[in-house]
C-alpha cells in the first residue's frame, strides 16, 4: 500500500456518512459552534446559511435524463471521498449533489472527512498551494487507489472567481454572492457533468 492509500485508508476510518455529516454541522450549530480549528461569529454564521442551503438543494437537485443515463451505466466501484468544512459556501452547494450521485448509482459511495481532522490527506490535494475545499478524491473500493481528483468548484465558477479576482484584487462579499447566484442558475448540473465525465474516462483504465 503506498503513502496516500495509507492516508486514504486513516481517513476512510474518520469519515462520515452524508446523513452523518449533516447532523454533526447540526448539533454543533446548536451548541454555537462551527466546524474545524477556528471558531467565530462569522464562521457560525455561514455554517447556518449552509444548513438552509443544503436543506434546500437536498429538496431540489434532480438529475437530468441525459445524465441520469450516462451515470447508470457506470460500472466500477468508487468512494467518492469528500474534503469539506460545515462553513465552506462551495461544499454546502455542492455536497448534495454528490449525494445524489451517489444515490442514483449502488456502485457508488460518498464519505465525508473534515479538513482540519485530516491535513495529511488535505495536503494530498491542494489547489495552487492551498486547502481549498470542498475536494473530491475518487477512491477505488477495493484497492483504495485514489484515481482522480476535482474541485474545490466547477470549472465555470472556478473562472468567475479568477476574473473577480483579477478585476479588483480581492473575494469580498459581492463576489460570494455573485457565485451563490451562480451555483443557484446552474442547478447543480456542472458539478454533475464534470464528475460522471472523470468517473467515465476511469471506467476502461
Amino acid at each position: 500500500m503506498t503513502a496516500t492509500e495509507t492516508i486514504i485508508e486513516k481517513s476512510l476510518k474518520n469519515s462520515f456518512s452524508y446523513a452523518d455529516y449533516r447532523q454533526h454541522v447540526t448539533t454543533l450549530l446548536k451548541e454555537g459552534l462551527s466546524t474545524g480549528d477556528t471558531q467565530s461569529e462569522a464562521l457560525t454564521h455561514y455554517s447556518t446559511l449552509n444548513e438552509v442551503r443544503m436543506n434546500r438543494l437536498d429538496k431540489t437537485v434532480t438529475l437530468p435524463d441525459d445524465l441520469a443515463g450516462r451515470l447508470a451505466a457506470l460500472k466500477k466501484e468508487h468512494v467518492l471521498l469528500v474534503i469539506s468544512e460545515g462553513w465552506c459556501g462551495d461544499a454546502a452547494q455542492i455536497l448534495p449533489v454528490i449525494n445524489k450521485l451517489a444515490l442514483a448509482n449502488t456502485n457508488l459511495s460518498l464519505r465525508i472527512v473534515l479538513r482540519d481532522n485530516n491535513p495529511e490527506l488535505m495536503d494530498e490535494y491542494l489547489t495552487n498551494g492551498s486547502r481549498s475545499i470542498p475536494k473530491l478524491v475518487l477512491v477505488e473500493k477495493e484497492s483504495l487507489h485514489a484515481r482522480a481528483s476535482w474541485g474545490p468548484r466547477p470549472h465555470d465558477a472556478a473562472r468567475l472567481i479568477f476574473d473577480y479576482k483579477a478585476k479588483f484584487g480581492v473575494i469580498d462579499e459581492e463576489a460570494k454572492t455573485a457565485l451563490q447566484k451562480w451555483y443557484l442558475h446552474d442547478k447543480g448540473h456542472s458539478t454533475m457533468r464534470e464528475i460522471i465525465l472523470l468517473l467515465e474516462n476511469l471506467e476502461n483504465v
